[in-house]
């Protein structure tokens, strides 16, 4: 009886062992791949000569080192890192609330929203007393929020079913891009070119305090998130199940939306539309660590991160002179990738 006792607790630790390498290996692809990306790019800094400009500071002697690693580089791989952790916990958390394998922020209409936004601003940013960098992203973020509560106002009036949510979510993306195609066509040839490539998705325009904004969304949205693993642990095997722990489903459905909103608003009114993050990380991250959110919400932010952080490393290793813009790169991986999930999610039943 002791020994049948004591099996679970072992078999549990084990398995909570066995998530946490994952966890920890998943962090040390990120960490060299982080490193490549700082190494890599079109100035062709060796590996010395940027451990010596990192190791040296902002202020360091060598001040072109300094320069292209502290206000080039380093800012583009943390933005990289934050916004594809921010996509992977926002795909995850959409595919959990509406029991949805689909279900993104790029699929449900937030990029679209951001990329209008953002054209938005490059067209009539000039009219405003304001510095065209603090007007496209702060237009890019405030239209996803109005999607938000556009999707959510349908799916409330509907009845906020995960059907619902989703139908809700199609038509909000059509219609942003159909607003955006209505810009484009409007836009003079300089504007137009300025809105297509934000569109394309790219590190490029990364700062400091792109940084400093998604790292105090991620801040923000992640405490909520840790309080509620347990119950979105609960709604993924089931809304009977979890009605019958007594969770007030509709309840975390609502603040759940509203961090995903936040989230992807924060991660794409930097960097530009960005697709299949969110899509592919949640999905990788359950096939590595189960349906536990205790361990599923991190991996998915670190593969996210993986994974956005490898698209930029491969747009400079293509294309060293002009880099390629992160959301083509994923756009033409994320296929295959995802077509692989499926068959593999196939395969397993």
């Amino acid at each position: 009886m002791t020994v049948a006792l004591a099996m679970p607790g072992h078999a549990i630790r084990r398995e909570t062992a066995g998530r946490l390498a994952m966890l920890g290996a998943a962090a040390l692809v990120l960490l060299a791949l982080a490193v490549t990306d700082l190494v890599t790019g079109p100035s062709g800094m060796p590996l010395g000569k940027v451990l010596a400009a990192f190791a040296a500071g902002p202020d360091g002697a060598d001040r072109g080192a300094a320069t292209i690693l502290w206000q080039l580089r380093m800012p583009q791989t943390l933005t990289g890192v934050l916004v594809g952790a921010s996509l992977g916990v926002a795909g995850l958390v959409m595919q959990t609330i509406l029991a949805n394998p689909l279900a993104s922020p790029y699929t449900l209409g937030f990029s679209a929203a951001a990329g209008f936004g953002a054209a938005l601003g490059i067209m009539f940013g000039g009219l405003l007393p304001l510095a065209v960098w603090i007007v496209v992203p702060a237009s890019a973020f405030a239209m996803t929020l109005v999607a938000c509560c556009l999707i959510y106002a349908i799916a409330r009036a509907r009845g906020a079913s995960p059907e619902v949510l989703v139908l809700a979510g199609i038509a909000t993306l059509f219609f942003f891009q159909s607003l955006q195609s209505l810009l484009q066509f409007l836009a003079a040839p300089e504007v137009l070119q300025q809105i297509v490539f934000w569109l394309f998705g790219s590190l490029l325009k990364s700062s400091w305090t792109s940084v400093q904004a998604i790292f105090l969304i991620l801040c923000i949205a992640a405490p909520i998130l840790a309080r509620d693993v347990w119950n979105l642990t609960a709604l993924r095997l089931g809304e009977a199940n979890a009605a019958s722990l007594g969770l007030d489903i509709d309840r975390l459905r609502r603040r759940c939306f509203a961090l995903v909103a936040l989230l992807t608003a924060g991660a794409v009114s930097f960097t530009g539309t960005i697709g299949f993050i969110g899509l592919i990380a949640p999905h990788v991250a359950r096939r590595m660590v189960g349906e536990d959110h205790r361990f599923a919400l991190p991996v998915a932010a670190v593969l996210g991160a993986v994974l956005l952080v490898a698209a930029s490393v491969i747009g400079k290793l293509i294309s060293p002179g002009a880099v390629i813009p992160v959301g083509i790169i994923t756009a033409i991986a994320g296929i295959p990738m995802l077509l692989a999930v499926i068959l593999k999610e196939g395969g397993r039943r």
